[in-house]
């Protein structure tokens, strides 16, 4: 396994805003970026945060198929309804806006819902379902992704990893916040097992022969960018396991993802036009805020999701467990328990060091230095 140091919070997030500045992002929006990206990593999914700073933003910028100046063009609003075009800028300054504006139509009329065509990774979903929560409202959102999971009876790539994430107000110190893929694992994971060496995990894969993937993260990677290999739904290949559950859900967030914007879709999210060159993604995405005020109050929704998520945490236990989670738990306390700073591999330490030398970054020095 690789070797990690930990950075500070205030060193990796000037940092991570310096090197968005210096790749052309306004540092308004480099300091939502590195919001976003370092939110992950506080949460503990790594398969999001810096371990992804350079490969999926900073590279996507060198390529030119991503635009570090974000136009956020509204083509069509109502009161609780907008559709947005990113124009291939920045996944997560589109997506803040966009579910500020669905927070914003649900302060006002209950509901609203913002739509999105034409963006890039917005990082992870569950940041948005939180910016909600936060507000008193229940969120909802989703996007759709590079097309790598097979459907059911399906050893294909036609769909992304595709989330549907959901987020409830608690009286609790964190708020209901479930953030999934609806594959088994996501191509984050993989790409951080990669980094520190893990083999793929069991059921992770499906090759074109109909067989389970056995194999390190790193071929498998390599074997579904050859079209080799997929990944599976939630439930795994076939009905056995139920794979046709996660496939439902990831077909519902790719149609919501396409449908009221008319966006781009399955095999167009590849990242490649037909001579194998670089593209944008133009990914799509939905946000959805739904305001408690509007029912009978954020104090009554606080304090009923706070009673529903206890009684089914102190419900009775496996014999070998030691405690029931709900969603969101664990994150808060990863948070609480990362309070020093971000553990980051070699890997990505030489990443670093890289575009620090690049960008002329010469005021920071980082604890693998010494």
């Amino acid at each position: 396994m690789a070797k990690t140091n930990i950075v500070d919070w205030k060193t990796i997030t000037d940092f991570v805003i310096d090197a968005f500045v210096g790749y052309g992002i306004p540092r308004e929006d480099a300091e939502i970026c590195a919001d976003v990206l370092l939110e992950s990593d506080k949460r503990g999914i790594e398969s999001h945060g810096v371990n992804r700073f350079k490969p999926v933003y900073l590279d996507r910028i060198k390529d030119g198929i991503q635009n570090p100046v974000t136009n956020f063009e509204i083509i069509k609003e109502t009161p609780t309804t907008a559709v947005v075009d990113g124009h291939d800028g920045m996944g997560q300054v589109i997506g803040c806006k966009a579910m500020k504006m669905a927070i914003d139509k649900a302060k006002e009329y209950g509901m609203g819902m913002v739509v999105v065509r034409n963006s890039c990774h917005y990082g992870i979903a569950g940041y948005y379902t939180s910016m909600a929560a936060k507000h008193g409202c229940i969120g909802m959102t989703g996007t759709n992704a590079r097309p790598t999971v097979a459907p059911t009876f399906g050893v294909e790539g036609m769909f992304g990893t595709n989330p549907l994430t959901l987020g409830v107000p608690t009286d609790e110190a964190f708020d209901f916040n479930f953030d999934a893929a609806s594959s088994t694992y996501q191509n984050g994971k993989l790409e951080y097992y990669a980094r520190i060496g893990k083999d793929a995990p069991k059921g992770a894969l499906i090759t074109t022969e109909g067989k389970e993937y056995v194999g390190t993260s790193a071929d498998a990677l390599k074997a579904m960018g050859r079209g080799e290999a997929a990944l599976c739904t939630l439930g795994g290949p076939g009905e056995e396991g139920c794979g046709y559950k996660g496939y439902g859900f990831a077909m519902f967030v790719e149609l919501l993802s396409a449908v009221l914007q008319d966006g781009s879709y399955g095999k167009a999210l590849t990242g490649k036009d037909e001579n194998g060159n670089k593209v944008p993604y133009r990914l799509g995405h939905f946000f959805i805020a739904i305001d408690t005020d509007h029912f009978l109050g954020e104090d009554v929704c606080r304090k009923k999701a706070g009673e529903i998520i206890r009684e089914v945490r102190n419900s009775k236990k496996s014999p070998d467990a030691e405690r029931i989670y709900t969603a969101g738990e664990k994150e808060y306390e990863i948070r609480l328990a990362r309070k020093d700073g971000v553990p980051i591999n070699e890997s990505v330490q030489k990443e670093i060091i890289a575009i620090r030398d690049e960008l002329g970054l010469t005021q920071y020095k980082f604890p693998w230095e010494d």
